[in-house]
Formats: structure tokens, C-alpha cells, sequence
């Protein structure tokens, strides 16, 4: 009797833990990356998800890829993904969640851990990631600059529109006396060559002059 008394209170517990589990919600785990969240082309990674609890069924996913998704039993507290030959398009966002025996939701998710495939070939060494994010600042900058540039051409050009018409304004009214002091000699020379002739010199009228008669003489 104190046998089977002992079988019902053991069978409550389990029932009693399970129920526990299953109605509790389950702390999120921790999801890291081995060697490191950063890997070179065609190499491989470990993502290892920290649980805690163990023996429990681990969730990988990847949140760009709504279908991509892999399981797996854990060893203790952690369940390792190894993942192999990785390509630029094998890098993005992954998280982990888990599971108990007498759970049927999973635990919330893990952090985000964003994995990063440099492309060698290329020589980039940027991921596609980090190339998406570089296009889009460099496209931002160029717009603005180009922004920017347009009104200080303009402004440029005002500027060199009127210094020019400026000169030639100052050119202009330089070259009006220039013209006025080279005509005055020909308006001098005009004149005096219409004016009377030169009037006679006192030789001339000394010749011009009748001679005068010789007195005449007494008579002897």
C-alpha cells in the first residue's frame, strides 16, 4: 500500500513539473558564433544556441529566410549548427529558440546574431550586408553634394556674368576722351587753315610804298 502510495505522489510530480513547463514561459536563449560572427569565403562556422534547460529540442532560423529553418536535440544546455563552405548570400540575421519535452510553443527568440561572409574573390572584403549599406550611403552623399553644387555654380556664374559686363562698361568710357583729345589737334589745324592769310609784313609795304620825288634844284 505504501508502495503504491508512492508511485501516485511520484506520478503527481512528474505531472505537476510537466504542467510547470508547460505553462511557464520558457527564457530566451543565447545564440553566439565560433569562431566569430565575421568569416572569410568557403569557410565554415559553428553557431552554438545556450539554453536552460537541457536535453531540449533547438530551433535555428534566419529572419531574411522565413523557410529556413533546422532542429535539433540539444547536449546538455547547448546545441551547436555547423554550417559549411559559406557563400556572401549565407550571411544575414540567424536567431535560436528552444523547446521542452512537455512544451508545445517554442521559448522566445534568441538575440539577433548577424553573420558576416567577406568575398575574397573579389577582393572587396565587404559583405553583402555591409555592401548594401555602403551603396546606399554613398548614393545619399552623392546626391547631396550634387545638391549643393548646383547653386554655387549658379552663384559663379552671376558672378563672372557681371564683372564681365563690368570691364567692358569701364573700357567703354575710357576709350570717349582718348578720341576727343586725338581730334582736337585736327580741329586746331582745320581752323587755322581757314582763317584770312597773313597779313603783310612791314617789308612788303616798304616796297609797295611810291617812291618819293627828288626836291628840285635852285636855277644858277
Amino acid at each position: 500500500m505504501i508502495t503504491g502510495f508512492l508511485s501516485l505522489l511520484c506520478l503527481g510530480l512528474c505531472l505537476g513539473f510537466e504542467g510547470e513547463h508547460k505553462n511557464e514561459k520558457l527564457p530566451k536563449p543565447s545564440l553566439n558564433a565560433l569562431p566569430g560572427p565575421v568569416v572569410k569565403h568557403s569557410a565554415n562556422v559553428t553557431l552554438k544556441c545556450h539554453c536552460h534547460f537541457q536535453n531540449v529540442t533547438v530551433m535555428l532560423g534566419k529572419l531574411q529566410d522565413p523557410g529556413y529553418k533546422q532542429e535539433q536535440s540539444s547536449a546538455g544546455y547547448d546545441a551547436q549548427f555547423l554550417l559549411v563552405d559559406l557563400e556572401p548570400k549565407t550571411a544575414g540575421i540567424y536567431f535560436c529558440a528552444y523547446k521542452t519535452m512537455g512544451s508545445h510553443e517554442w521559448s522566445e527568440k534568441s538575440e539577433p546574431l548577424q553573420l558576416v561572409v567577406t568575398d575574397t574573390r573579389d577582393g572587396s572584403g565587404a559583405s553583402s550586408v555591409k555592401t548594401d549599406t555602403r551603396v546606399i550611403f554613398v548614393t545619399t552623399f552623392s546626391c547631396l553634394i550634387i545638391f549643393l553644387l548646383f547653386p554655387s555654380i549658379f552663384l559663379i556664374y552671376r558672378c563672372t556674368q557681371h564683372g564681365s559686363s563690368h570691364k567692358e562698361a569701364t573700357k567703354s568710357h575710357s576709350k570717349f576722351p582718348k578720341q576727343e583729345a586725338s581730334d582736337l589737334p585736327k580741329l586746331e589745324t582745320e581752323s587755322l587753315s581757314t582763317e584770312d592769310p597773313q597779313e603783310d609784313t612791314p617789308a612788303d609795304v616798304n616796297n609797295e610804298a611810291p617812291a618819293e620825288e627828288e626836291p628840285l634844284g635852285s636855277c644858277e
